[in-house]
């Protein structure tokens, strides 16, 4: 066999070695030549990349942001913003790496620098968060306080309708009518689910129901009562509004209220970083607390105004909720509308009827003379 140059084979063929100086002091190092500094990573791969896209739709320098942040800068940064950068603090694990990391710092990733960043802010997670809040508060509470006028003006037209109580009046009368002689022939009101059950009672000939016929006697003698619909302005918008998710919303609003005087709290020892920081949340503060004061004052109205819908139409408002009754008379409303549409069809198909028959028998009495 011929001899081998095993200096040679080695400089040609050995493996590259990590040295262990640079393992030592942190991280791997990647995409090092000649002229650019090795680029040490210290986070998960596929975290540091998605930290690093993220970063990209931001456009600002690593400082600005910070600065951004501690004015809760509505102009700076919006609320997907936001919510990214609360999605990639670092944890406790990532923040323990950046500490024991002794290299050159200018040496590190994107998202390690975004990291360090960070982590000189104390408690950086919950000053997002809370800025975040701060952000989403004017229209939260206003889209709270709409809802809850809705509820109470929905409340309030269905009781002030004088229509409605004489629409009411006479489903009363027609089903005393209709039950003269039985036990039921003298009631003094009737359960509000009924109104649903005017549809299913057909006439004997089968081709109207009682809906029906309580248009035909509202158009013959009580037509003004006929679009008591209009005193309705705010039902159906109020029937598509749950009041457990306006509690579960109220209680989400005063709890985020109380992470913000925690954290102002907090921050009193933060020292000069956090002096532009607690001057921007008191401001906030200032008129936050009152408008929740405010939104307090009308969830408990509206309570109350929920209630006396159901105990308007005698229910009990523990098993006949203001959903149910808002829904039921939506319903109602429809159907109505639907009979009172298919009734002057009727009408008019009738008198079209009569104008042809009137015609063809002017035709015919003309041909027999």
């Amino acid at each position: 066999a011929p001899e081998i140059n095993i200096s040679e084979l080695e400089s040609l063929f050995s493996a590259n070695v990590v040295s262990k100086s640079g393992a030592e002091k942190g991280g791997l190092r990647r995409g090092s030549s000649a002229n650019k500094p090795e680029i040490v990573q210290l986070v998960d791969l596929r975290r540091a990349y998605n930290c690093e896209i993220m970063l990209t739709k931001i456009k600002m320098p690593l400082p600005d942001m910070i600065t951004a942040v501690l004015a809760l800068d509505t102009s700076a940064l919006d609320i997907d913003q936001v919510e990214n950068l609360i999605k990639f603090c670092p944890t406790k694990e990532e923040m323990e790496l950046l500490k024991n990391y002794t290299g050159n710092k200018e040496n590190l990733g994107k998202c390690e620098q975004f990291f360090m960043e960070l982590m000189k802010v104390p408690r950086v997670e919950s000053k997002l968060r809370v800025f975040s809040f701060t952000i989403t508060f004017s229209t939260q509470v206003k889209d709270l306080r709409s809802n809850l006028n809705t509820i109470n003006n929905a409340s309030r037209e269905v009781k002030d309708s004088v229509k409605l109580r004489q629409l009411m009046q006479t489903i009363l009368t027609l089903g005393n009518a209709l039950n003269q002689g039985t036990a039921r022939g003298s009631a003094i009101g009737f359960k509000l689910d009924s109104l649903l059950k005017l549809s299913d009672t057909r006439a004997k000939n089968n081709k109207m129901t009682l809906m029906h016929y309580l248009c035909k006697v509202l158009v013959e003698q009580m037509p003004e009562v006929l679009d008591f619909d209009k005193d309705l302005d705010n039902l159906e918008s109020a029937s598509k509004i749950q009041l457990q998710s306006l509690a579960e919303e109220m209680q989400a609003v005063s709890k985020g209220l109380e992470k913000v005087e925690q954290e102002l709290a907090a921050s009193e020892t933060d020292g000069a970083i956090s002096k532009g920081f607690q001057k921007a949340l008191k401001n906030f503060l200032d008129s936050a607390e009152a408008e929740v004061r405010s939104l307090i004052s009308l969830y408990s109205e509206v309570g109350r105004s929920a209630d006396s819908l159901s105990q308007y139409f005698g229910e009990d408002p523990a098993h006949c909720t203001f959903e149910k009754v808002t829904s039921t008379l939506v319903v109602f409303v429809k159907m109505f509308n639907k009979s009172r549409d298919e009734n002057a069809k009727q009408v008019d198909a009738e008198k079209k009827n009569k104008e042809k028959e009137a015609m063809k028998e002017k035709s015919n009495s003309s041909a027999r003379k």
